[in-house]
């Protein structure tokens, strides 16, 4: 149950949130389309990340969300099934587990982030695609935080 009043409407309490601060409401509209839409990151890559900073998170929105779009894109359920254990998975590959220990180390301890860790992400990804990750990965952990501080635990939402 949600720990503010939310007006009721479409989408559920994960949208009509953004009815108290509208402005507000715009610019996070704007940092989720550009996650979801506007990435150059693999579909993969991005909702492995997405999925581990929801489960560090435990953000019941997140954790339930499917995006039509991503669906679309070839990702279905069984790809969400071990992502927290996707060091020994034989699901993900190589890009796909350091967007994920990305994400763990993003979420949990980024000051522990060393140099050691960017020659491993730079092997994989180009400088434009760690700089798209890590802004993805914000905009999933702040957003993911806000919900669930927030108590918000459902909503109707398909697609972004």
């Amino acid at each position: 149950m949600a720990r503010i009043d939310i007006p009721a409407g479409e989408g559920g309490d994960a949208v009509q949130i953004w009815t108290l601060r509208p402005e507000m409401g715009s610019a996070i509209n704007r940092l989720v389309d550009a996650a979801y839409n506007k990435s150059i990151l693999p579909v993969r890559v991005r909702e492995a990340a997405r999925m581990r900073i929801a489960q560090l998170n435990e953000c019941p929105v997140c954790l339930t969300f499917r995006a039509v779009s991503v669906q679309e894109q070839g990702v279905q359920e069984d790809f969400y099934a071990h992502v927290a254990d996707h060091a020994t998975s034989s699901e993900y590959s190589e890009r796909e587990r350091l967007a994920i220990a990305y994400a763990e180390r993003f979420a949990g301890d980024h000051l522990a982030i060393d140099d050691a860790f960017f020659v491993e992400l730079r092997r994989a990804f180009t400088d434009p695609e760690i700089l798209d990750l890590t802004i993805c990965l914000a905009a999933f952990l702040g957003l993911g935080r806000l919900l669930r501080t927030l108590g918000i635990d459902e909503t109707s939402l398909i697609d972004v």
